[in-house]
């Protein structure tokens, strides 16, 4: 799909093995949602990603030799989603050994082109992390939303036009 030198980006659907990665990953960034006692469920999450062509899908970056980077999903709702826009990019974790070199922005990239694709003219996310990534490929704040860790600000990446309809599956996912 989409890469450096370095890594490559990929749908979750061709590289399934990255899953079980992900899903610790998950639950030991978002705690209060993938943990014990939380309402997600990591794996089951991470299943309902493995499209191509409609959402939810999930992106995975990935090192020479398959070894997992990081991941972002595009879905049809998030945190922030009772505002009424959408999709969202969501998910986006890089691993903590593997961050600074770029390979978040290269997963945001990767979903503002999936998006792109899939006929969207905008993209949403909400965090309470990512802020000066996001203003650095020029997201615009719109908004703000709760999460279970707090306030977040909803950021905004408006794609250009001429894009195909958009295909949007069912379900939530990551």
């Amino acid at each position: 799909m989409t890469g450096s030198a370095d890594f490559r980006i990929v749908h979750l659907a061709d590289a399934p093995d990255a899953a079980s990665t992900l899903a610790r990953w998950f639950v030991a960034e978002w705690k209060t949602w993938y943990g014990p006692g939380g309402a997600g469920d990591a794996d089951a999450d991470l299943a309902a990603c493995e499209s191509r062509d409609r959402l939810p899908l999930c992106l995975v970056a990935l090192d020479a030799g398959g070894r997992v980077l990081g991941s972002a999903a595009l879905k049809t709702d998030s945190a922030g989603s009772e505002l009424g826009v959408g999709p969202w990019l969501a998910a986006l974790l890089v691993g903590p050994e593997h961050r600074r070199r770029g390979v978040g922005s290269a997963l945001i990239a990767a979903v503002e082109a999936e998006a792109r694709r899939l006929g969207f003219p905008a993209v949403y996310i909400s965090t309470d992390t990512a802020e000066s990534l996001l203003r650095r490929h020029g997201w615009q704040p719109v908004g703000s939303t709760s999460t279970l860790r707090g306030p977040a600000t909803v950021y905004r990446r408006r794609l250009g036009t001429g894009a195909a309809p958009c295909a949007v599956g069912s379900g939530t996912g990551v």
